[in-house]
């Protein structure tokens, strides 16, 4: 794949540059962010995955993060999540990081527990907690866990079973265990779920954790979990291995929550356990809306967290969050807000967006296309141009009746 940034216009040069980490080369700065699409039983991968992401490195992405994927069974969202909590679900994700990295892109995996925000329904049923009617159907609500027994919504949602230190310890492990099947399946950009009140994000806020043991209290005490878990994956991964954490930039509660400075000290300690990219996101510790203040979704509305977490952290930074313009991705790394865009509805609207980013800022766009693709829409394009200097319009054999 030709990657020449002298080709690219200067305003968008930025978004087309190459970025190495522990010696992984991103050809370009714009990728996936992981999105859960809820089609896998028993957390296995199927050919909806395959034919999903693989459009996305045909279709240009420099990263395609595979969605939020389970630890353990009990850290599913839905029953329909993906999973790497035991071997045989080996095989389906070596055919995405194959795929994903014979089409150019950097193949990456986003490993998750969603704590007590687990054993939901999707969520085109409104993600409400599965309860007797599902289970009338085959498909249970399961025990969700947290930091303490404080249930991540109002009636309905489960109290969560309070880890010991002794299940704390065997999560760990079981983080560490993920970590290593997705290293052995191909995975080059393995990212954590810190984020959106997952099992992570939890330990870290005071609304949901409100222990008096080693893992809860002040700030320290409530990082201890989630830097546990970031050593033993470092150490899982070696050292070749990129390392992403997804972070709530703030917790998106009334009171009592998390902001941005508390989450700038803990990207800090994350930064040094061994992390590599700070991944922007925000909100989601609790599901009751009655307390929700989210942030306005405005065109790129985490930028501004995330420049503060580049400036204060010295990481490379990811953002995402209405990013859907090139020119407008092309500048948050120009100015300093992020090192990389990440993009999903965008691209599930698009999937061939960074090859349609060319069209307008770059003079090879073909040069980057499959040759299976770029052989053909090149002519095709050279021929609507000549279309449109002669005038001839898709209607204008129509147009030409119309006053009869």
């Amino acid at each position: 794949m030709n990657n020449d940034v002298d080709s690219v216009e200067p305003r968008a040069r930025a978004l087309f540059a190459p970025l190495t980490i522990r010696g992984t080369t991103l050809p370009l700065r714009a990728g996936v962010s992981p999105m859960c699409m809820y089609g896998s039983v028993d957390g296995m991968v199927s050919d909806f995955h395959l034919a999903h992401l693989g459009r996305f490195a045909l279709g240009g992405a420099g990263l395609v993060i595979v969605e939020a994927t389970a630890i353990e069974p009990r850290g599913r969202i839905s029953h329909h999540d993906l999973g790497l909590w035991k071997d045989e679900q080996l095989e389906g994700m070596r055919r995405i990081a194959s795929l994903l990295e014979s089409n150019g892109s950097v193949p990456g995996i986003q490993l998750s527990h969603a704590g007590r925000r687990a054993a939901v329904r999707e969520p085109w049923f409104a993600g409400a907690p599965l309860d007797d009617t599902d289970a009338a159907m085959g498909l249970p609500p399961w025990p969700v866990i947290g930091p303490s027994s404080i249930p991540a919504g109002p009636e309905g949602w489960q109290i969560p079973h309070e880890l010991t230190a002794d299940e704390i310890a065997a999560s760990i492990e079981q983080w560490a265990d993920a970590a290593r099947r997705a290293r052995s399946a191909g995975f080059r950009f393995i990212e954590l779920h810190g984020a959106h009140g997952y099992l992570l994000h939890s330990f870290l806020s005071p609304i949901s954790n409100q222990r008096t043991d080693a893992y809860g209290g002040d700030a320290e005490r409530r990082m201890r979990y989630p830097l546990e878990v970031i050593r033993a994956v470092r150490e899982a991964l070696g050292d070749e291995t990129i390392l992403s954490y997804r972070v709530s930039a703030v917790d998106g509660a009334t009171e009592g929550g998390m902001g941005l400075h508390d989450v700038v000290e803990f990207a800090r300690c994350a930064v040094a356990a061994g992390v590599d990219v700070i991944d922007t996101s925000s909100g989601g510790i609790s599901a009751d809306r009655s307390t929700d203040t989210r942030v306005r979704r405005g065109f790129s509305f985490h930028a501004d967290f995330a420049r503060e977490l580049k400036k204060q952290t010295g990481a490379v930074v990811a953002c995402v969050g209405f990013i859907v313009d090139p020119e407008q991705a092309s500048l948050l790394i120009e100015e300093g807000y992020t090192d990389i865009v990440l993009l999903g509805r965008e691209m599930l609207d698009n999937p061939n967006w960074v090859h349609h980013a060319r069209r307008s800022h770059a003079t090879d766009e073909f040069d980057h296309w499959h040759q299976r693709y770029g052989s053909a829409l090149g002519p095709r394009l050279h021929s609507l141009e000549k279309l449109a200097e002669s005038g001839e319009t898709p209607l204008s054999r129509f147009n030409q009746y119309s006053g009869i």
